[in-house]
């Protein structure tokens, strides 16, 4: 039997990258997934490719109003929701004398703002509904770590480790598992716009960060969004029913913990 068969899964900036690469595993074990993204030409793009379990919801984390309009929309389409993945996440870098407050405040809008206000709506939806759930954050190993270049990112992902220590521990007496993962260098678009900062501030060719990084990890090779799909799977499952408030580095080796 599929690990997943029946449930309805949620899952945030899913259009590309990792979040596309969960919904296809997710749909692959028998879910029904709603592709939430800011995006809805491409989530619709996106969930017509996966087949007819993934579906397009438009979703503004940092606007309430959007939260509620996206889970009110999974509610009506698939009577409840028992998995949320936390996806939705943007990247920025600079030295510390150069951050923007307008950046700052961006990071956080999202990567922490988004990720406890899209938790919140939708565990009040899973305990209004009475059968618990599977909330999954992304976390990162820049979250385990400072870097010179990435204050506020690593910031914001330390944060998302904290928060889902936090809501772990206050959202199990619901039957609600709060849990995370730390992905390390994951390769697809989003290296394009990285590769490019670190060019900049540090004075690199185009490509040779991105390279460098991959020769970095122990495994030998850059992460793939595929490769987290195996602990997304495990953590919406009933398999971690019994695990709370952890956070699981799933990173090639690049960091323990």
């Amino acid at each position: 039997m599929r690990r997943l068969e029946g449930k309805s899964a949620l899952i945030t900036g899913s259009a590309r990258g990792i979040g596309r690469a969960f919904a296809e595993a997710y749909v692959r074990e028998g879910a029904a997934v709603a592709i939430a993204d800011i995006d809805l030409a491409r989530a619709t793009t996106t969930a017509g490719a996966i087949g007819a379990s993934a579906y397009a919801v438009h979703l503004d984390v940092t606007n309430q109003g959007s939260i509620d309009a996206a889970v009110a929309a999974v509610e009506a389409k698939a009577g409840g929701i028992d998995i949320l993945v936390n996806n939705a996440a943007l990247f920025d870098a600079a030295p510390i004398v150069d951050i923007s407050r307008a950046s700052f405040d961006r990071l956080f809008a999202i990567n922490v703002g988004g990720v406890l206000f899209m938790l919140q709506a939708v565990a009040k939806s899973m305990i209004a509904r009475g059968k618990g759930g599977k909330i999954i954050n992304m976390a990162s190993q820049a979250g385990r770590r400072g870097e010179a270049l990435v204050a506020v990112y690593c910031a914001t992902k330390a944060a998302v480790i904290s928060l889902t220590q936090s809501a772990g521990l206050d959202l199990v007496r619901h039957r609600i598992n709060v849990n995370a993962i730390a992905p390390g260098v994951v390769d697809g678009e989003h290296w394009d716009s990285v590769d490019a900062l670190f060019a900049k501030y540090e004075n690199r060719p185009r490509g040779e960060k991105k390279r460098l990084v991959g020769e970095a990890v122990p495994y030998g090779r850059i992460g793939r969004a595929e490769d987290l799909s195996g602990m997304a799977i495990f953590l919406a499952s009933a398999e971690s029913d019994y695990i709370v408030a952890q956070t699981y580095n799933v990173d090639g080796g690049n960091w323990m913990s």
